[in-house]
């Protein structure tokens, strides 16, 4: 089951997820979200709305051309869609907006009494040492000074929690990638960082306090302590899920390999089949396990 660590909610008489629009007292959460089973979030909603489309096709219980109703539609801070037993939810751009979904998406599967979730971080990322296209699955997110711990302030004091992700599960996913024998993936530590550009030593933001000597040698440096590519989201995600004791995964695939530049160059048709490389391993590995647990 999915724990939370809060005395508090028992005393509410409406646990109001407010950036879900959705509520214990106003919705039937068990009827509604009860049959979950894997739930797969990314930061674009129209990326997460295409992942339901692909999804039902794949497990062929509906029509991938189908407009499916986003439950969130009564706010426009993140969308939400459900096939079956799979949950697709956006998550926006950057830690606090990937930590206030998670908080509202944890309390929804517990109220929903949801048991044995897998959840997975689908999304794109700038690679380190890899070619662009590659899937990198997250075994560890680490901060920018390259430890494996995310710092949440709480009251004035800073809190450090955990950062790893479940093995077991990163190895099933690249066996998964190579049944599937399309694309490069690779397992690898990930770095997390509070924004796009000079927290990942870009040159081209609008302020730069670096050369690109530093540059270049921080990244080397990163790449040498297991980093094989770079995003805004996996530390908080990985340290939530493991505080809720949920089974977690992040699978990203990369855009560029930041040593050889910091722009993204690939054309739009390249970039867009990119992205639907972790949709096709992360929906190979959820269609897998349902087979297997029906038999």
């Amino acid at each position: 089951m999915v724990h939370l660590s809060n005395p508090y909610l028992d005393g509410l008489k409406d646990d109001i997820l407010y950036h879900f629009d959705l509520g214990t007292r106003s919705h039937d959460l068990p009827a509604m979200f009860g049959d979950v089973k894997f739930v797969c979030v990314g930061g674009s909603p129209w990326r997460m709305k295409g992942f339901t489309q692909y999804i039902a096709g794949e497990l062929g219980i509906g029509d991938p051309n189908a407009d499916y109703p986003n439950i969130c539609a009564g706010t426009d801070r993140y969308c939400m869609y459900k096939v079956g037993s799979v949950l697709s939810v956006s998550h926006g751009m950057g830690i606090p907006s990937i930590a206030i979904m998670l908080h509202e998406l944890i309390k929804l599967l517990y109220h929903a009494k949801c048991s044995d979730v897998t959840i997975i971080r689908i999304g794109t990322s700038g690679g380190i040492g890899l070619q662009p296209g590659t899937v990198v699955v997250t075994k560890q997110s680490v901060d920018p000074k390259f430890k494996a711990q995310f710092e949440q302030i709480i009251l004035g004091e800073s809190v450090f929690r955990h950062t790893d992700l479940d093995e077991e599960l990163a190895e099933e996913l690249l066996h998964c990638s190579k049944e599937l024998n399309e694309f490069e993936t690779v397992i690898g530590k990930t770095m997390c960082t509070l924004d796009f550009y000079e927290g990942q030593a870009r040159l081209d933001g609008a302020f730069c306090s670096y050369t690109p000597d530093q540059k270049f040698n921080y990244l080397r440096k990163a790449y040498d302590a297991g980093v094989r590519n770079i995003e805004m989201e996996s530390s908080v995600f990985a340290s939530m899920c493991k505080m809720g004791g949920i089974k977690a995964a992040v699978v990203c695939v990369t855009l560029l390999n930041r040593l050889e530049g910091d722009q993204i160059t690939s054309s739009h048709d390249v970039l867009t089949e990119y992205q639907l490389r972790p949709q096709k391993l992360v929906g190979y590995f959820i269609k897998k396990q349902l087979k297997k647990s029906s038999q």
